[in-house]
């Protein structure tokens, strides 16, 4: 599988494409790096997104999961830079359930680009995180996009 890592602000990023998509985005960094068009794109929107370019990411995506595990990713992606939406809105939006809504942000293999770090709690609440440094992390996100 094709994967190409790139420094950000919050630590590297590896970037994996499996049949012309994007399928994840892992903390970390890969000692296997392959240059293809896409993976490159793919930084380059990263680099903008870490820039401050409240860009919309266009890539395609495959990030496999239930069909309830892909019509929240689709939901999430919905949502716009520098602004949020909580777990209920989201699981209203589907016919969904908040904590359901929750469990698969937990899952998401392509954080940032499915940006689960814009949907909060209830209230205001930042909720969870499993990225990299868990909410330091959505708190980092939430700042860069100006919601912050």
């Amino acid at each position: 599988m094709p994967q190409l890592s790139m420094h950000t602000p919050l630590g590297d990023l590896t970037v994996s494409e499996e049949n012309g998509a994007i399928v994840s985005l892992d903390w970390g960094w890969s000692p296997m790096q392959t240059e293809t068009p896409l993976l490159l794109e793919a930084r380059a929107q990263l680099d903008r997104y870490f820039d401050g370019d409240p860009l919309t990411f266009d890539l395609p995506l495959d990030e496999g999961g239930t069909d309830h595990q892909r019509r929240v990713w689709a939901e999430i992606r919905r949502v716009p830079y520098g602004l949020t939406a909580s777990y209920g809105e989201v699981a209203y939006q589907i016919g969904s359930g908040p904590r359901a809504v929750g469990m698969a942000c937990g899952r998401n293999p392509i954080p940032i680009i499915t940006p689960c770090h814009r949907i909060l709690a209830s209230g205001g609440g930042l909720g969870g995180y499993s990225g990299a440094d868990g909410l330091a992390t959505k708190r980092a996100l939430l700042r860069l996009e100006g919601y912050l």
